[in-house]
């Protein structure tokens, strides 16, 4: 197993969830490692992505900017999702994707490693 979710859980409107992503792929320090999310009925989305280049290079869909922050360790081949303000629509599967040398793609296609996800599910 290559990468590996966690960190999901339930939360009411307006909380916080960290989401975790350990990798065991190597080096972790070449690929561009983002989180995806899929909820019931709906394609998988793009949610944000870390270069591998430079760990302040980041990107964000316009849905979660300004309330979620990717970050990674590359000490510890780990990369997490801090989501604040949660929603309703931030309920789904999210997924860690892993793209070795990647530009921060937001198309699924381009991501070459996968984990198996973790829900995430905001209620009222």
């Amino acid at each position: 197993v290559q990468l590996v979710e966690s960190g999901g859980g339930l939360v009411q409107t307006g909380g916080s969830l960290r989401l975790s992503c350990a990798a065991s792929i190597r080096p972790f320090s070449t690929y561009t490692m983002a989180w995806f999310r899929q909820a019931v009925g709906k394609e998988r989305e793009f949610v944000a992505a870390v270069r591998y280049s430079n760990e302040n290079m980041t990107n964000y869909s316009n849905l979660v900017k300004g309330r979620f922050t990717i970050s990674r360790d590359n000490a510890r081949n780990t990369v997490d999702l801090q989501m604040n303000s949660l929603k309703l629509d931030d309920t789904a599967i999210y997924y860690c994707a892993a793209d070795e040398y990647g530009l921060g793609s937001v198309l699924t296609q381009m991501y070459e490693v996968w984990g198996q996800g973790t829900q995430v599910t905001v209620s009222s």
